[in-house]
C-alpha cells in the first residue's frame, strides 16, 4: 500500500493541473496548463472546449513524463472541475456543439428573474437558488439560441450537461455519459435529497432529461484513462470547492474552509440539509450509497477573476498584480472601497446584475488593494450568515492561489477576529482528491503551514463599516 500512488486531474479556470500523491500526501511529480477565457460587454464568460480538452492532456503527459516504471503504481485517479460551468456535445462522435459557459456567465440573468416565484421551491429541492450562475439556464440557451445545439437534440444525438461530464467523455476509453452528484447538484435540476434529476424542475426549465448524463455516485467506475498504454481507473469525481474540503483529511465541523481563486468559497461542515436556511447554498460534497455529505457554503463570485477585470481596466498588467500586490498590501493604509459585482454579486444577496463600482478615488495600485479588501468583506458576511445555523467557528483554513498572500490572510484574521491557517501546500482541490481516492488512515502535511492570528486593525474595521453602508445603499438605489 505504501508504495500506491493517487493521480488526481483539477481543471480550473485559469489552468488545468494534473498532480500525483503517494499515500502520505506527498506530491509526487505534477504538471500544468493554462488555459484561456474569452469575455465580452454581454456578460458572456467562455472557454473553448477543445483547448481545455488539449490542454488536460499536456498537463498529464507533463506530469507523467517524469514518472518512468513509476507510472505503474498508480492506483486509480479522480476528477474535479469548476462546477456550474456547461457545455453541449455530440453523444456520438464527441464534437462540441457550444463554448464551455463559464460559472460565472450570467447572460441568462433576466431570463432568470421570472423564476424568482419559485425561490423557495428550488432551494429546498436543490439547496440554491435561481441564479444565471447554474446550469439550467444556461442549457435552455444553448437549445434557443444555438441551431447545432437544437438540430442535434431532434436528431437524438445531444448530450450536454456539466463540463465534467465532457471531460469523462473526452478522456475515458469507455467515452461514458455520467454525472457525479457534486457536479450534478449545481445545475438547478438535481434534487439533493433523491440524489437524481428532479422531474418537476426538468419540467420547469424545460431541460429534456434524454439529453443529461446518467448521476452516478462520487465514488464510481468511471472509466479508463490510457496514458501511452497505460490504462489508469477513474474512480472518483467531484467539484473543484467540494474535492478542496478534502485537502487535510476529514473536515472538522468547528472550522470554516476558505478557498480562493477565480472565485471565492466559504464551506462549513452541515450535518444534514435544513429547511431554514436562507441566503447561502446547501452543497452535496459526497454521495454514495451509505451515505451523503453537506455543507453550508458562501460564494464570492468575484476574486482572482475580479483581479483580472479590474487590472485591464486600470491598464495594469496581470503580471504587474502578480508581482507588486504583497508589496502594495503592506503599504496601503487608506484604500477606496470597492463594491465587488464582478461575475455578479453572490452569497448572501444574490444579485446577478448588480454593477461594481469604486467608492472615494485612489491610485490604481490601491485601487487592486480594494478588490481584495472587498473579498475579504463579502466573506465576512458569509460568515456572518453562516454564524445563524452552525456554532461559531474556531478558525478558518485557507487555500488557494490568493492565499499565498500574507496581507490578505491577516486581513482575514483581523477582520474575522479569528486565527487563520493557511497550509504549506495551498492547492487544496487536487490534494483533496487525493485523498479520497486514497481513503488513508493519515494524511499528514507534507510542511507546516503558517496561522496568522488577529489583532486589533481599526482602519480596516471601519473601511469595513463603510462598505456595509455604501452596499447597501447601492443595493437600495438598483432596484
Amino acid at each position: 500500500m505504501s508504495d500506491e500512488l493517487y493521480l488526481a486531474i483539477d481543471q480550473g479556470g485559469h489552468a488545468s493541473r494534473v498532480m500525483v500523491f503517494d499515500h502520505q500526501g506527498r506530491v509526487v511529480t505534477e504538471g500544468s496548463t493554462n488555459i484561456g477565457t474569452r469575455r465580452n460587454e454581454e456578460d458572456h464568460i467562455e472557454h473553448d472546449p477543445d483547448e481545455i480538452i488539449a490542454s488536460l492532456w499536456s498537463a498529464l503527459a507533463l506530469a507523467l513524463e517524469n514518472l518512468g516504471d513509476k507510472i505503474e503504481q498508480i492506483k486509480n485517479g479522480g476528477l474535479a472541475t469548476q462546477r456550474s460551468s456547461i457545455v453541449c456535445w455530440d453523444r456520438q462522435t464527441g464534437e462540441p456543439l457550444s463554448p464551455i459557459i463559464s460559472w460565472q456567465d450570467t447572460r441568462t440573468a433576466k431570463w432568470m428573474k421570472k423564476f424568482a416565484q419559485y425561490r423557495e421551491m428550488i432551494h429546498q429541492k436543490t439547496g440554491l437558488f435561481p441564479t444565471a450562475h447554474y446550469g439550467a439556464s444556461k442549457l435552455r440557451w444553448c437549445l434557443d439560441n444555438l441551431p447545432r445545439v437544437a438540430q442535434s437534440y431532434e436528431s437524438g444525438r445531444l448530450a450536454f450537461g456539466p463540463l465534467a461530464s465532457f471531460l469523462l467523455f473526452h478522456l475515458l476509453e469507455e467515452q461514458p455519459i455520467l454525472v457525479d452528484p457534486a457536479n450534478g447538484s449545481r445545475t438547478l435540476l438535481w434534487n439533493c435529497q433523491q440524489l437524481d434529476w428532479d422531474n418537476d424542475l426538468l419540467q420547469l426549465f424545460e431541460v429534456p432529461r434524454e439529453a443529461l448524463p446518467v448521476c452516478v455516485p462520487t465514488h464510481h467506475q468511471y472509466g479508463h484513462l490510457n496514458c501511452n498504454g497505460h490504462r489508469i481507473p477513474l474512480t472518483i469525481v467531484n467539484g473543484d470547492q467540494s474535492a478542496a474540503l478534502f485537502a487535510f483529511a476529514e473536515p472538522e465541523p468547528d472550522t470554516a474552509y476558505v478557498n480562493i481563486g477565480t472565485g471565492a468559497f466559504v464551506q462549513q461542515v452541515l450535518a444534514e440539509p435544513r429547511d431554514d436556511v436562507e441566503n447561502l447554498l446547501t452543497s452535496v460534497v459526497w454521495a454514495d450509497d451509505r451515505h451523503t455529505r453537506y455543507v453550508l457554503e458562501g460564494t464570492v463570485n468575484g476574486a482572482g477573476s475580479a483581479l483580472d477585470e479590474i487590472g485591464r481596466s486600470l491598464g495594469i498588467k496581470a503580471r504587474a498584480v502578480e508581482a507588486h500586490l504583497e508589496e502594495w498590501l503592506l503599504k496601503a493604509q487608506a484604500p477606496p472601497l470597492f463594491l465587488n459585482g464582478v461575475s455578479g454579486l453572490g452569497a448572501p444577496y444574490w444579485v446577478a446584475d448588480f454593477t461594481s463600482r469604486f467608492v472615494d478615488e485612489g491610485e490604481g495600485w490601491e485601487k487592486i488593494v480594494a478588490v481584495i479588501e472587498s473579498i475579504l468583506f463579502l466573506l465576512n458576511e458569509n460568515l456572518h450568515e453562516l454564524e445563524k445555523y452552525l456554532s461559531p467557528t474556531r478558525q478558518l483554513v485557507i487555500t488557494g492561489g490568493l492565499s499565498a498572500l500574507d496581507g490578505l490572510c491577516q486581513r482575514l484574521a483581523d477582520l474575522t477576529q479569528r486565527p487563520v491557517y493557511r497550509p504549506g501546500q495551498c492547492e487544496a482541490t487536487a490534494r483533496g482528491t487525493a485523498y479520497l481516492l486514497a481513503q488513508p488512515r493519515e494524511w499528514p502535511e507534507p510542511s507546516p503551514g503558517t496561522w496568522f492570528y488577529p489583532s486589533a486593525n481599526h482602519n480596516l474595521e471601519d473601511r469595513y463599516h463603510r462598505w456595509q453602508i455604501a452596499l447597501n445603499d447601492a443595493l437600495s438605489i438598483d432596484k
